[in-house]
């Protein structure tokens, strides 16, 4: 198994974390069931091996992907699968307009919200899991550029960049009633302020946006 996919794939324990939304002053407990993350955002030479396409302008085969879409990341999980001799996750509807994810498919996927967040934290409780500088690449060190994926200390359960280098899209819609088909994304990217790059900081963008300060990274369930 090529670097990037199930070989870097940590297993996350099972949880409870407590989402908040600064907008809405909401806030919503998710239990999880035990599931698996990639140590590292998807690298542009995976997503190159997987779809024959290199987004972005700036080129590197440990850097993460960039300028992909919550629909482009999708569209990767489900050809990953594929290529893997996974089920995938998702279906996509004849129109074009919908997606669907099958919960007992055992293929690659974006992971949830919640997911994503009890990851990020890793079992601690502050905003971040350490010293920006020692976990993140962000405004304040970055030159404003991005970076490999792993340069930075990673955090408890071994996964790296889940702060700062770039935004993950998740699984989620943001707030269908106010934003529509907006999805989450999370993390913070290397052009933010400190204050940006901190577990609970959630963001949202149209599943068809893409820029070079966004990409992913992916999950599998575990069997149950």
């Amino acid at each position: 198994m090529d670097a990037g996919a199930e070989s870097e794939m940590v297993a996350v324990p099972p949880g409870q974390v407590t989402l908040s939304d600064r907008r809405t002053q909401r806030s919503w407990s998710v239990e999880l069931a035990p599931y698996r993350l990639t140590a590292f955002p998807v690298t542009q030479s995976l997503y190159t091996q997987i779809t024959g396409r290199r987004p972005g302008t700036t080129q590197g085969d440990r850097l993460p992907v960039g300028e992909v879409s919550w629909s482009d990341a999708v569209r990767f999980c489900n050809a990953l699968s594929q290529r893997d001799g996974f089920m995938p996750a998702y279906h996509f509807h004849a129109d074009g307009e919908g997606i669907e994810w099958d919960a007992s498919a055992d293929g690659y996927r974006l992971p949830t919200e919640a997911e994503w967040e009890h990851a990020c934290r890793a079992g601690t409780t502050g905003p971040r899991y350490g010293s920006l500088d020692d976990i993140a690449w962000y405004r304040g060190n970055s030159q404003e550029r991005v970076h490999d994926v792993g340069g930075k200390r990673p955090n408890p359960w071994g996964l790296y960049d889940m702060l700062g280098n770039v935004w993950e899209w998740c699984w989620d819609l943001y707030d269908a009633e106010v934003y529509g088909a907006y999805r989450v994304l999370r993390g913070g990217g290397w052009f933010d302020e400190h204050w940006s790059c901190r577990a609970s900081v959630r963001r949202r963008s149209h599943p068809t946006f893409r820029v070079d300060d966004v990409g992913f990274r992916i999950a599998r369930s575990l069997p149950g």
